[in-house]
């Protein structure tokens, strides 16, 4: 952080760093074991189940889960990925441009003296 930073200088800051961060996802892949619907199938009655991918994820208070075929998972992930580091970097944006406020605040309270 830029101890003079301006809250413009933030803003632009903030979209220079998040250009490249497509695709976006929140949640987490998981890689779950099921039953199927076919009857006497060899696989669910030995315990070994079928697996598939999900995402999992909150959309407001519901929860959702998505299959993923497995050929789309490392897509998947790495819009994860993505979406973990938009977060944290609207973190890093909220403080930067709080602190930028203030002190922009106090220079101008200082030309006016």
């Amino acid at each position: 952080m830029k101890r003079n930073e301006t809250a413009q200088a933030v803003g632009r800051w903030f979209r220079e760093a998040v250009k490249d961060l497509w695709p976006v996802a929140a949640g987490s892949l998981s890689l779950r074991k099921s039953p199927c619907i076919r009857e006497r199938c060899s696989r669910c009655e030995s315990g070994e189940g079928h697996l598939s991918y999900v995402l999992y994820g909150r959309q407001g208070k519901r929860r959702f889960s998505l299959y993923v075929p497995d050929d789309l998972t490392d897509q998947v992930q790495q819009a994860i990925n993505n979406g973990r580091q938009l977060e944290e970097l609207i973190m890093e944006a909220g403080q930067r441009y709080t602190q930028a406020l203030k002190n922009e605040r106090r220079s101008e309270k200082r030309l006016r003296r």
